[in-house]
Order: structure tokens, then C-alpha cells, then sequence
């Protein structure tokens, strides 16, 4: 059953197109990625599907027999209700009916010596309690505190009203709200937004275990790996669908961009071919061959030219290159503590860093990692402990509040009065590589988005020429395609880098150690993010077997999981080889169908009849491999 569709949908805001003959179908129960990015038209295209905006033509479909629930990017709740009366109001026909039974109890404790009267108020008492346990009326409250806890509230701040919280806050509360609603088909706008890690695997869960339909927005490419089975990719005003999820989706977006760009370079160099015939054939002065000259230019004027795949990549360059190199020890920390007002923000830390490490320092929300990398900056000091920096350590700090921008000054100035020995052409330069061109340039630093305050925060740290990079939720408001140009330039980097970070795709990219900062100090895990889960998983289900448990026992636990982990490898590998294959299948079809309409072919039967017939059955084969495809990608998720 199709829950969602668009046919050739259209939207402009005055003469700038933003979606162009939109075409894709969403099933029932499927999981899907819409990524893009930054300012490619995702978040126009679900104010269009939930109502919120007009589109020009074309249309789409929406089953209107379930319920939707929509979560957008941001939501201007500034009531004075507290969180937990918020998300109680989706519960208020179960609230007015408990207020019923309750009218009826106390009702039925003044009529108790008036039988006739009391049972009529207990065949309605009966049949309103009968409703309100079929409505879940007795564990709603619980629901609600699963939901708020599972989002990363605690319960202290159940009471904190909505006129008081952060823009995060409110989200989540709203987060929360919908996802108490029971909607069918959920559709949500960065629904990980101000989410800690721990919060981002609670909402993971529950959208795998969720049993209607989802449409998301994400740059989350950790989330969208674990939650989504297709994807639908938005680029240059179009939909493109894939059967996969984000890393699927990257493995084959990336062939396709290499095959373009081999058929861009044959067709170019045969273009080429042909126009050197044409002028020896003009050059000849005969009459046949200046008509076979001109049959020729006729012919490369009906040619279709392919794009060039490199004109739409331009991409950041980010290099960072320290000019002096530091010495092997980089940082140790012993006993470092701080708080605020009497609060103890964190105790006991004790950490070392070496030349070229690459860190990832994560920890719930509230647990002071901002604060520990504001220390080691300079920025503010600690209460107790020490610091001790290696030989020619010199810092450059990446900010997520982005409080080194001067919002007054203009795109150009902030570059320039940070670097002033630069030229203008040269500030320029750097600017165009970061995708500032022309009036860009001239724009307040205040008028600019998140991303683009990130990027030019981000090109002051590359001209600093450190050698010891803090840098505090890096990604935040990137698109996919700059956080993909930033991990290679991390990975590039001959220096130092500790980087607090929700975003785990980035961190199982980029470092090689990650630091754990909770309430007993600092534990330190040597290998990438995902290296650091299965550890703490291992260690827990170490801590769940008590004393008593055998070592023959002991053994076969192990041993089982070495057989699962060999297991899950060579699933993985199978889905490689499907993808790789269905690839190659959907690109032999796609040629056939191309031979199939030249006039060599579709004017001599046999060979038509011979290539449809190749046709059919790789049709055939790729519907196995994409059957085949599901079953494994099944035993992934389960």
C-alpha cells in the first residue's frame, strides 16, 4: 500500500525554482532518508506534503486515512505550561475522562444508600472505566515519563515551564509530544537536533521498532545507516530514489558520478574526433566530402551532451597545515576539577594526549565537556588540578557558539582583520574556496546561516596554523557533503585534534581514541566510536554474569560471540557483493534500453528482438538480487 507519493510536483518562490517534476512513491512501513544539501528545498518539500505550503503543479498523495505526525525544525512554543503538562495534552481525552470517573465516584459515595440512583451511576462508572483501560488510561503517565526520560530530561525538569527553556529543549519537547501521539506515518525535520548520543540511540530504537511509516531529514549519516532502508536524494531541483540506506546510497552515488564522468570524457573526445573529420573534410573542397562534412556537423548537433560530473562538485578545500611542528607529548591532565556556583561540574579527570592523536571526548549533555575544552583553551580555569602542555603547543579552538565571529563585521572583514598581512585577493581566494563569492562577501557575519557562520569560523582556524585543534560540535548545521569535505581535511591534518561530537559517522571517520567523560572522571577507549560501543557492551555483559558463572561457560559466551561477529561480517560482505552487482545489473539495463532506441537497432527486428530478450532477463536478475538484497539487509537489523 502506498502511503506517500509525488507526480511531477513543481515549487518556485518567484522565478527561483526549488523543486522540479518531484516523482517518488513511499510504501507502507518503509524507513526513508530525504538528504540534499543545505538550502536544496528537503524542508519545502514536507511543508508541501503535511499542507503547511502551496506548491505550483504536479501533485502528491498522502494517505489520508492515518494519522501523520509532523515534527519541524524548530517550534516557537513559549507558553507558561510546564514540559510535563505539554506533552500531557495529547493525552486530554484520556484526562476528561478520568475527571468523568472521577465526578461519577464521588457521585456514587453520596448515593450510597439509594440503590436505584447508584446503580445507574454504576452502569456508567462500568462503562467509562471499561473505555478508559481500552485507551490505556492506567499507564499513560508512564508513557509519558519513558518518552521525557528517554529524550534526556530528567525528572527534576518535568516541571520547568516551556517559556524557560533553550531552543534544543523545546524541540525535544516537542519531539516528545509527537511521538506520545501514535501517528501512522511520522515525518521529522532533524529530528536528532540537540539530541546527546544516549538520546539519539533511544529515538534510533524507537523508529526501528516503530511499525508505520517514516520520512526524515537528517545529517545524521550514523542515524540514517541504523533507521532507514531507502533513500531520496534531492539534487539540482530533483528526486533521485535508491533501495538502501546512507552508505548504500554513497557506494553507488559514487559510481555513478565515475561512470558520468567516463561517458562525459568519451563523448567529449569523440566530439573531438568529429569535429577534426569535419574540418579535413571542409579543408578537402570536394563536394562529397563537404556533404559528408556537413551530414556530420548535423549529426553532433543532434547529440545529447552530457553534463560535466566535476562542474557541480566544487567543494571546499580545507587544509589545515601547522607551521611549527609540536613536540610528541601534547597535553597531560591530572586531577582536574571545576565548578560553578557551589555545582560541581566534573572531578577526577585525568587524561593524556601524543602528537598526531585524534580524539573524540563524549558524555551526556550537561556533563561538562564544553567546559573541559574551554580549559584547556585558556578560555577559563579550573578549580583544582594541572595542566601541563608538551613543547610548541600552539591551540586553535573551535567554538559551537561561534563566539569568536564578530556579528557586525562582513564576511570579508572577519577574515581580514583577523589576518591583516593578507592581500585582498588573497582573503578572496580563501573566501570562493569555502563557497563565499561576489555580495557573499559584503554580507554581515549576523544575516548569515548556521553552516555559513561554520565555515567561516572554520577557515579562520585553517589560516591559524595550529597544531593542536579543540574543536567543539564541528558539524553542527553542515550538510552532509562540507561535514565529508571536513573529515578528510581531519584525517589530512599532521597535527593534534580533540573534538566533542554527537556525530558518530564523523567520529568513526576521524579519530582514533575516544574519551568518555562521566561523573567518576575520564575512561579512554583506543580505537573509532563504534570500536568504543562494542567495548562498553562487552564490559557490561561482563559485569552481568555473577560469580558463580564457569569458565566452561564463560568460554562458550565468547566463543558465540566470535561466531556472531563472523557472522555479521560475512553478511555484510554478501550485502557488498548484491550492491555491487545490482549496480552493475541496473547499468546493463540502462544501456540496453539506450541501444534499444537507436535506429541500428529498433530498425533491424532480430537484434531488437535479441537485445529485449537480454532485457527481460536481466530484469528477472535483478529482481532476485534486490530479494536476496532484503533478506540479508533483515538479518542486519534483527
Amino acid at each position: 500500500m502506498i502511503d506517500i507519493s509525488c507526480n511531477m510536483l513543481n515549487k518556485s518562490f518567484g522565478t527561483n525554482k526549488i523543486l522540479d517534476e518531484i516523482d517518488f512513491t513511499i510504501n507502507e512501513h518503509e524507513k526513508v532518508a530525504l538528504i540534499g544539501l543545505n538550502g536544496s528545498g528537503k524542508t519545502t518539500l514536507l511543508n508541501i506534503l503535511t499542507s503547511e505550503m502551496e506548491f505550483d503543479s504536479g501533485g502528491f498523495y498522502l494517505n489520508n486515512n492515518k494519522k501523520i505526525g509532523y515534527l519541524k525544525q524548530s517550534d516557537s512554543n513559549k507558553n507558561n505550561t510546564t514540559i510535563y503538562n505539554t506533552v500531557q495534552e495529547v493525552f486530554s481525552d484520556i484526562l476528561s475522562l478520568e475527571q468523568e470517573i472521577r465526578a461519577l465516584e464521588s457521585k456514587m459515595a453520596l448515593y450510597a444508600t439509594q440503590p436505584d440512583k447508584l446503580e445507574v451511576l454504576l452502569e456508567a462508572y462500568s462503562i467509562k472505566n471499561e473505555h478508559f483501560e481500552k485507551l490505556e488510561g492506567y499507564g499513560f503517565k508512564s508513557k509519558i515519563r519513558g518518552v521525557l526520560f528517554g529524550l534526556g530530561f530528567n525528572e527534576d525538569e518535568f516541571s520547568l515551564e516551556m517559556n524557560q527553556l533553550s531552543g534544543g529543549q523545546k524541540s525535544r519537547v516537542m519531539l516528545a509530544k509527537l511521538l506520545l501521539s501514535s501517528p501512522d506515518i511520522l515525518m521529522l525535520d532533524e529530528p536528532t537536533n540537540h539530541l546527546d548520543i544516549s538520546s539519539i540511540e533511544w529515538i534510533e530504537k524507537y523508529i526501528k521498532d516503530f511499525k508505520g511509516t517514516v520520512l526524515l531529514i537528517s545529517h545524521d549519516r550514523y542515524f540514517l545507516d541504523k533507521v532507514t532502508n531507502k533513500t531520496l536524494f534531492l539534487s539540482d531541483k530533483k528526486i533521485k530514489v535508491y533501495n538502501g540506506n546512507y552508505s548504500y546510497f554513497i557506494r553507488r552515488w559514487t559510481e555513478e558520478i565515475e561512470l558520468n564522468k567516463k561517458k562525459f570524457i568519451l563523448q567529449e573526445k569523440e566530439i573531438q574526433k568529429q569535429k577534426e573529420i569535419i574540418a579535413k573534410f571542409l579543408a578537402n573542397g570536394r563536394d562529397k566530402k563537404v556533404r559528408q562534412a556537413k551530414s556530420r556537423e548535423k549529426m553532433l548537433q543532434n547529440i545529447t551532451l552530457l553534463d560535466n560530473p566535476d562542474a557541480d562538485t566544487l567543494k571546499i578545500a580545507l587544509k589545515f597545515n601547522p607551521t611549527i611542528q609540536s613536540g610528541n607529548d601534547v597535553l597531560r591532565i591530572s586531577d582536574l576539577s571545576k565548578s560553578y556556583e557551589n555545582k560541581k561540574i566534573f572531578n577526577n579527570v585525568n587524561l593524556s594526549m601524543f602528537k598526531n592523536d585524534k580524539v573524540g571526548l563524549v558524555g551526556p549533555n550537561g556533563i561538562g565537556k564544553t567546559t573541559l575544552l574551554k580549559i584547556i583553551a585558556g578560555n577559563i580555569e579550573a578549580d583544582s588540578g594541572e595542566l601541563i602542555f608538551g613543547h610548541n603547543v600552539n591551540i586553535g579552538y573551535f567554538d559551537q557558539e561561534l563566539s569568536d565571529l564578530n556579528m557586525e563585521n562582513s564576511v570579508l572583514d572577519e577574515i581580514w582583520d583577523e589576518y591583516p598581512r593578507l592581500k585582498v585577493h588573497e582573503v578572496r581566494g580563501y573566501l570562493a574556496k569555502f563557497m563565499f563569492y561576489s555580495e557573499d562577501l559584503f554580507k554581515n557575519i549576523s544575516d548569515l546561516s548556521g553552516g555559513e557562520k561554520n565555515r567561516v569560523s572554520l577557515l579562520k582556524l585553517m589560516l591559524s596554523k595550529t597544531n593542536f585543534l579543540l574543536m567543539d560540535e564541528p558539524t553542527n548545521h553542515l550538510d552532509i557533503d562540507s561535514k565529508s569535505i571536513l573529515e578528510n581535511a581531519i584525517n589530512d591534518y599532521s597535527g593534534t585534534v580533540l573534538i566533542i561530537s554527537h556525530d558518530r559517522y564523523f567520529l568513526n571517520r576521524t579519530v582514533n581514541k575516544i574519551l568518555e567523560m562521566t561523573n567518576d572522571g575520564v575512561a579512554e577507549y583506543l580505537g573509532d566510536y563504534d570500536y568504543y560501543i562494542e567495548k562498553k557492551n562487552s564490559l557490561l555483559i561482563d559485569d552481568d554474569h555473577d560469580d558463580s558463572i564457569t569458565k566452561t561457560e564463560l568460554r562458550n559466551l565468547t566463543k558465540k560471540e566470535r561466531l556472531n561477529t563472523r557472522r555479521r561480517q560475512t553478511t555484510r560482505k554478501n550485502i557488498e557483493e548484491l550492491e555491487i552487482a545490482i549496480y552493475n545489473t541496473e547499468t546493463n539495463i540502462e544501456e540496453l534500453e539506450t541501444e534499444l532506441c537507436t535506429p541500428k537497432v529498433y530498425n533491424d527486428h532480430v537484434l531488437s528482438s535479441e537485445i529485449s530478450l537480454h532485457l527481460e532477463k536481466l530484469k528477472k536478475e535483478l529482481e532476485n538480487l534486490y530479494q536476496n538484497w532484503e533478506i540479508l539487509h533483515e538479518k542486519t537489523t534483527t
